[in-house]
């Protein structure tokens, strides 16, 4: 609960199918009577009870914010994994959040299914007693499946009851999906006679079945009778309409919500069950009819040509992230009036350039921030400004991963209020999770819902190609500093310095111009009664000194040995600048405990720069004062012994 308001989540996937859709927009209708939101954690795909499969998206539901919960609801037969259900209802029970689950069964929880088995013998029975079909066979969905196993056993069952025998050929799978079944029922047109009525476990199955018969030259119901299961609207527009079993959800919503509400009140609760009803159409010889009061063939034309219009829209957003220079960019960039109604937030971790987030293993918690307000964005659209900058950059670590953590939680929270769900999807690249984006929706237009995954994978492909991009951007200047920089002292080599020199003698011509010539002293002394390594150190240490002497925009080198330089563009004591080096040393000396000292020679060339200037010959002046300077210490040492 927050600021009085119960929070309640459900747990589902593809909210653009009309069903889901129906459910979301009828329970949340009927739960902000009683003052709750409603918060909805989808994935944009089902997975098929396949147990090894763990989809990044599915990361959202580690997200839900069990803190502020007052109850959990899973539609556990639209995410099709008991791993992630339990999961959820583990991380629930931990929480003393109480757990409602809509179409499955679980200990401990409050359970709302339909009954599955009764709504199937509905239709078998009606094939086979009402359409007299004697030689039938049956589309199941995948092997050792719950729900496929069951309907077998009660195709079983009224054959039996009807005299008719059963054999394995009797069944053939399609795995509750159109390849899988358009494959079955070429395998069972090869046989020497085909069945005169195919029952699907599904309506997928079913369309699939009635495609592939009619494509062969068969006609029906006239030489097989076709059936399905579910009541999806797409059975409407195949010609002809399937016969199948209505589940409603808006039966399972409204038995959710009174669920729901005992909880929060604290009513007893019981597991409730559905009886499905039989919806007998075309394709089994009963009269055409559209159950269904709503246009809905308009509402898919309507879908598929605003797709049509979107998907570029959101390939020039996703480009647009890409090639953006900076993450503010990067951020504006989402902003289009196809965005419209969404926050982003991310763990601010993969933009850390020095690392690839994608292919480096995650360690610890995401660091979540907020990236993009649709509102604010909107507000401030001219100079385009994804959210304050304040907000942008904060640094606050975010230790606790959750949809109402960290900077964007007073914001969450102020849309609590909006009276319609806030809907919570991963962001994901490459499977590897990265944040998430809430989508709150004003109203409950199915367009909106349907467009949520295809921009969800829009700002996906946006900030992972963006990061992809930055961590190249990264890698090509370390190439560029390994190819143009000397590795032991990290001033330019010949190659970086000619590059860097020209650019700077063609736009300063005319002015004066300071070559300083540094030299380390008793650099063989060093080698031959410390080791190379300490030479080495010496060296370094020579070239720290002059670049900490030298102005920031002095062009420094060392082309090889101990001889290292600068050039300096401008007026400059370049006297100044070589004492300065010398106490540099001293210092450096007087606390390094070396037992040798690090000492430098330097001379320096002043001139003008112009066409004729030439740099070889400018360092040959100042090496030569250099070496006079080095002679004069050499002669001063020899005169004391």
């Amino acid at each position: 609960m927050i600021n009085g308001k119960r929070l309640l989540a459900l747990c589902t996937s593809r909210i653009y199918d009309p069903q889901i859709h129906g459910f979301i927009k009828n329970l949340n209708e009927t739960l902000k009577k009683e003052n709750c939101t409603l918060l909805v954690f989808t994935i944009n795909s089902d997975i098929y009870w396949d147990e090894s499969l763990r989809p990044a998206e599915t990361f959202i539901y580690d997200l839900m914010p069990y803190d502020d919960l007052d109850c959990v609801m899973i539609m556990d037969e639209k995410i099709k994994s008991h791993t992630i259900s339990s999961d959820i209802i583990r991380r629930s029970k931990e929480n003393n959040v109480p757990v409602v689950i809509i179409d499955g069964k679980y200990e401990g929880t409050t359970c709302i299914n339909f009954d599955y088995a009764q709504g199937f013998e509905a239709m078998v029975r009606h094939i086979i007693e009402d359409h007299h079909a004697k030689d039938p066979h049956m589309m199941a969905g995948l092997p050792h499946n719950y729900f496929s196993d069951q309907r077998i056993e009660i195709f079983k069952k009224v054959l039996a009851e009807n005299n008719i025998p059963f054999d394995d050929s009797r069944i053939s799978y399609g795995d509750f999906w159109a390849d899988p079944t358009i494959e079955a029922t070429l395998k069972l047109l090869m046989r020497d006679h085909i069945p005169d009525a195919v029952i699907c476990a599904n309506d997928i199955m079913a369309l699939n079945v009635s495609d592939v018969l009619k494509s062969a030259g068969y006609s029906i119901p006239k030489d097989v009778i076709v059936s399905g299961f579910d009541g999806f609207d797409e059975i409407f527009f195949s010609t002809p309409k399937i016969s199948s079993v209505s589940c409603d959800t808006i039966h399972l919503s409204e038995a959710a919500a009174e669920a729901v509400k005992k909880i929060i009140n604290g009513e007893p609760v019981s597991d409730e069950y559905i009886v499905p009803y039989l919806m007998p159409n075309e394709s089994c010889g009963c009269p055409d009819k559209t159950w269904h009061d709503q246009t809905i063939l308009s509402r898919f034309n309507d879908s598929f040509y605003r797709h049509q219009d979107d998907v570029r829209i959101l390939y020039n957003i996703s480009s647009s992230m890409e090639t953006s220079l900076t993450i503010w960019d990067m951020a504006a960039s989402i902003h289009n009036h196809k965005t419209k109604n969404i926050i982003n937030v991310v763990d601010w971790n993969i933009f850390n350039t020095e690392t690839n987030y994608f292919i480096t293993p995650r360690t610890g918690k995401m660091n979540l921030h907020i990236l993009n307000d649709a509102d604010f964005a909107e507000e401030h659209r001219f100079t385009r400004e994804p959210l304050p900058r304040k907000l942008f950059n904060d640094k606050t670590v975010n230790d606790k991963e959750s949809v109402f953590s960290g900077n964007f939680r007073d914001r969450m929270i102020e849309l609590l209020d909006t009276g319609f769900p806030l809907i919570f999807i991963a962001l994901d690249y490459i499977n590897k999770p990265m944040g998430f984006t809430c989508f709150f929706f004003k109203d409950y237009m199915i367009t909106n819902y349907s467009k949520a995954a295809s921009i969800t994978t829009a700002i996906n492909m946006g900030i992972g190609g963006f990061v992809n991009m930055q961590y190249q951007r990264y890698l090509l200047n370390k190439m560029d500093v390994m190819y143009t920089h000397d590795p032991l002292t990290g001033l330019y080599n010949r190659i970086g310095f000619n590059v860097m020199f020209d650019k700077a003698l063609n736009e300063n011509k005319g002015k004066p111009a300071t070559v300083i010539m540094s030299d380390l002293d008793g650099l063989k002394y060093i080698n031959d009664n410390f080791g190379h390594a300490e030479g080495d150190r010496a060296i370094a240490e020579v070239a720290s000194a002059l670049v900490e002497a030298c102005p920031d925009y002095a062009l420094s080198a060392r082309f090889g040995g101990d001889e290292i330089f600068s050039v300096i563009i401008g007026d400059c004591d370049s006297a100044a600048i070589i004492k300065k080096i010398d106490d540099i040393l001293v210092e450096f000396n007087k606390n390094a405990d070396l037992p040798y000292e690090v000492m430098t020679s330097s001379g320096a060339f002043n001139t003008v720069l112009d066409d004729s200037f030439n740099i070889i010959d400018a360092i040959k002046v100042a090496d030569k004062e250099m070496y006079q300077v080095k002679d004069a210490k050499r002669a001063y040492r020899m005169h004391l012994h």
